[in-house]
């Protein structure tokens, strides 16, 4: 994901002249952060999570929700005191599941944050586009009208079952919804895909798009879909919520779930500054790789090539990187791939830049971590802190893992970085708005 188109070298026919249009070439169209929502276990809305996330507060819990109580996952993050009804319409609310309400809320809340409203693309709605990624879909409303199917008849279930549990109904509701006709599309590349919806996003620009919403929210916490996770050996199972998510500690045992995500608003430069738009930060650079499942010792190169990737698009040298928002998965094998892919990325300076994974306070949302990180990174740098990572104090790696307490520091370049449970990697360098990176 370059901000700068690629070299095209013309092809001549021998003792023949190829004609070049006069006129400088076409600026590139950079890529935008202006708007951030976000429906996460520990705050509704930016400012909330920020807040929650700069503290270094851990909402982990038991996990309650009706049909788990018998289940081996005990601990998760769940989004709690949140009524859909107060966010989403009636008609959508029936016929959708749980993921695509907090996906439609977070629209809500990054398009107000960026006040871009209808009137703004009332006249080009093509211009608009929007792109999630989605690990499972909608299990919660599967699961009801399955039970309805068995316990009852196929009378007693709803014509909304074809469509409400898809991986893409997010996508097409938030469309709908907005009115949004530019490119749409669901990214399904595993956990990482959170990262990737910001590559499909910045060439959707590129290419000529004036705004992308981009993001991802999931709700993995209904029966069905916890009894599905059972099947991850990397999946926690302690009760007890400080130590069930520990990563990069000499008593990791594996990750716990957690609902929500974020959806932001993605816009050509140009384009926001002539509507007034603050943008936040901007996509600098991208890249994935895949190494298969559960591979974590090969991890550990396919993640540094893709650390490498991004920062090759970005043209960011290893040590302008401020800050790193790692996977941390938890995992003993998966951490210390993780820490070896970092140094290996960034040389002697990845042993030295802070490395942070707020997610451990709130657990891993699955496609929605990784945009709940993003999220977190231009805040990060737009105060000038790096966030410290909850539950998690005798670091066994040997990389500045940030524990206790924000540490304050001037950002200007975060690296976010991905990995799934079956095998994909993704890394995107984001790079302050700010000329300086302070705040």
């Amino acid at each position: 994901m370059s901000n700068s188109r690629p070299d095209r070298r013309e092809r001549r026919s021998p003792g023949r002249r190829t004609a070049r249009a006069p006129g400088p070439a076409p600026a590139a169209r950079r890529s935008v952060i202006t708007g951030i929502g976000v429906i996460a276990p520990n705050g509704i809305g930016a400012d909330v999570f920020w807040k929650s996330t700069h503290e270094g507060i851990s909402v982990l819990d038991r996990v309650s929700r009706e049909g788990c109580e018998r289940l081996p996952l005990k601990v998760g993050g769940e989004v709690r005191d949140l009524e859909p009804a107060t966010l989403v319409e009636e008609r959508f609310l029936v016929q959708t599941d749980r993921f695509t309400h907090f996906a439609m809320a977070a629209a809500d809340l990054a398009l107000a944050d960026a006040r871009l409203g209808r009137a703004d693309y009332a006249d080009s709605p093509f211009s608009v586009g929007v792109v999630t990624a989605s690990g499972s879909g909608g299990g919660e409303f599967g699961q009801r009208e399955l039970q309805a199917l068995w316990g009852k008849s196929s009378r007693f279930v709803g014509p909304y079952q074809s469509i409400a549990w898809f991986y893409a109904a997010s996508t097409g509701q938030i469309s709908i919804r907005g009115g949004f006709k530019g490119p749409c599309g669901v990214v399904c590349s595993d956990e990482a895909g959170g990262l990737d919806v910001f590559a499909h996003a910045a060439g959707a620009i590129e290419r000529g798009t004036d705004a992308m919403i981009a993001g991802s929210a999931e709700a993995p916490l209904a029966p069905y879909s916890v009894v599905c996770q059972l099947g991850y050996e990397d999946l926690s199972t302690s009760d007890d919520p400080t130590r069930a998510y520990r990563p990069f500690t000499a008593d990791a045992c594996g990750f716990v779930p957690a609902e929500g995500g974020a959806m932001l608003v993605v816009e050509e430069e140009s384009a926001a500054l002539l509507r007034g738009a603050r943008p936040r930060a901007w996509l600098a650079g991208h890249a994935a790789t895949f190494t298969g499942p559960s591979r974590w010792p090969e991890s550990r190169e396919g993640l540094a090539r893709a650390i490498q990737g991004a920062l090759r698009s970005a043209r960011c040298a290893p040590e302008e990187v401020d800050v790193v928002f790692a996977d941390a998965l938890g995992v003993p094998a998966a951490d210390r791939a993780e820490a070896l892919a970092i140094t290996d990325a960034l040389g002697a300076h990845g042993r030295r830049v802070p490395v942070t994974a707020p997610k451990t306070g709130i657990g891993r949302a699955y496609c929605g971590g990784p945009v709940l990180d993003v999220a977190a990174a231009v805040m990060a740098m737009e105060h000038g802190v790096v966030p410290p990572t909850p539950n998690v104090f005798d670091v066994c790696h040997d990389i500045d893992v940030v524990t206790g307490k924000a540490r304050r520091a001037p950002l200007r370049t975060a690296l976010v970085l991905s990995r799934g449970l079956m095998g994909s990697n993704s890394a995107l360098v984001l790079r302050s708005a700010a000329p300086d990176g302070a705040p």
